[in-house]
């Protein structure tokens, strides 16, 4: 977090010199001007940045707060959280800046990066030191409202883990057995297997067609319905 705050120039006080920090320091930015002051080197820039940062700690802070997972973390551990997500948050920004349309006011715009990596960060601190089985899959559970529910969904049951070992690839099986049956946060696996959301979100995209059309040739799905299930 150090080397982040490092790049952007931020001391452990960043006091603003021309520009209020706080409230009244935001606003005495006009909206038109957030892209051009972040995007020329200077002084100009600096204080802005400090600025940006300021206003994506409090959008940290608002989603770390709102996340059920941060109850059990003690204030210091929190506040550190709060701080790594405005950082990541605000890099994000700046490399971002060419795709700000202008749909919504800039600091609408910002204000969600902070919400996005505080829950990132929140979900790997949560997730920290617990094992990730990428290979067993759970039995069904076999409670059902009736019997012939209960044989219905053990007949489901069987067929869908038939078809997560015969019609996925083992990647395909670890990831999608990872992000649908463990409800490993896909931010989490990302980090864990060194690969990125959007490679992820491909993968079980793919082993959900895969797997779709399995079971429509069982005749458990509708043709109709596997259709409309992969739009």
């Amino acid at each position: 977090m150090s080397e982040v705050r490092g790049e952007l120039g931020l001391g452990a006080g960043y006091g603003v010199d021309g520009l209020e920090a706080g409230p009244r320091g935001l606003s005495n930015v006009p909206d038109h001007e957030w892209v051009p002051r972040l995007s020329l080197p200077g002084p100009v820039k600096d204080q802005t940045v400090q600025l940006l940062h300021e206003l994506l700690v409090r959008a940290a802070r608002h989603q770390v707060d709102r996340i059920p997972e941060s109850s059990a973390l003690g204030a210091a551990r929190r506040t550190e959280i709060v701080q790594a997500a405005a950082d990541e948050a605000t890099m994000s920004v700046l490399a971002r800046l060419g795709t700000f349309e202008g749909r919504s006011k800039f600091t609408t715009w910002a204000y969600k990066f902070g919400i996005l990596h505080a829950g990132v960060e929140v979900r790997r601190v949560a997730w920290r030191g617990q094992e990730i089985d990428l290979g067993s899959i759970p039995e069904p559970s076999s409670t059902g409202p009736t019997p012939e529910g209960q044989a219905e969904g053990r007949d489901l049951a069987v067929a869908v883990r038939r078809g997560l070992d015969e019609a996925l690839t083992p990647h395909q099986r670890r990831i999608a057995v990872a992000l649908l049956v463990d409800e490993v946060p896909i931010d989490v696996l990302a980090d864990r297997l060194g690969t990125t959301r959007s490679a992820l979100y491909k993968t079980l995209h793919d082993a959900r067609k895969r797997l779709r059309g399995f079971l429509t040739d069982q005749g458990y799905l509708t043709l109709r319905a596997s259709k409309e299930a992969a739009r």
